[in-house]
């Protein structure tokens, strides 16, 4: 009996040693947002506005135009100068003097969403028996989604006079991490080079 207990304690041991040097450690980032979601927030704003160039647009080119941007986020201020180089790009002036016309805004949603599934066995952290287990994933995936949505409302200066409201932009990007049988890590993304932690982890397109 004793010989029993003395080999299941062993091989509990050796088990515990094992999977413990199979696990690897992640600390939390001291940034506010890690690079990963400041793309995410950069490339769904930089997505959500046109391309096209003669899209119709009741200020004429060459105006001088004054921008301010209102929404609950704190990011918001991101989407104030991807909209400023935006408007140089089709022609316009941005500057708040001398303005002939003002933009306002408007920010309904710019953030980051995150999702996650799990199956295999989460980390156990003993009370009366000092042995502690990592988490062991059969199949885990970490979902991230950056989301902008805002619209302009212009405003003729120093009349105040309401032109018109624009119809929302908006658009996303995501960026989802794998892990497969604990150890193999994969993403898949549609950022523009995304950041990556070589721990058995390749680009998926």
């Amino acid at each position: 009996m004793i010989k029993k207990i003395m080999r299941t304690t062993i091989l509990i041991s050796i088990l515990t040693i094992f999977v413990s040097a199979c696990s690897t450690t992640q600390k939390i980032t001291p940034t506010l947002r890690t690079a990963t979601e400041q793309l995410l927030l950069t490339e769904s704003v930089l997505r959500s506005l046109p391309k096209d160039r003669d899209m119709p647009f009741p200020i004429p080119r060459g105006s001088k135009v004054k921008l301010e941007v209102s929404g609950v986020s704190p990011d918001k201020d991101l989407v104030k100068s991807v909209v400023a180089g935006w408007m140089g790009m089709h022609g316009y002036i941005p500057q708040d003097e001398n303005a002939s016309h003002r933009i306002n805004i408007v920010v309904n949603s710019l953030g980051t969403e995150y999702a996650t599934t799990f199956f295999g066995i989460p980390p156990i952290n003993a009370s009366l028996i000092p042995i502690a287990t990592p988490e062991l994933a059969f199949y885990k995936s970490e979902s991230q989604l950056g989301y902008s949505r805002f619209h302009f409302d212009i405003f003729e200066v120093p009349s105040g006079k309401f032109l018109a409201s624009s119809s929302p932009f908006r658009a996303d990007a995501f960026y989802n991490m794998y892990t497969v049988l604990f150890l193999f890590k994969f993403n898949k993304s549609d950022l523009v080079s995304p950041p990556e932690i070589k721990t058995f982890t390749q680009l998926v397109k």
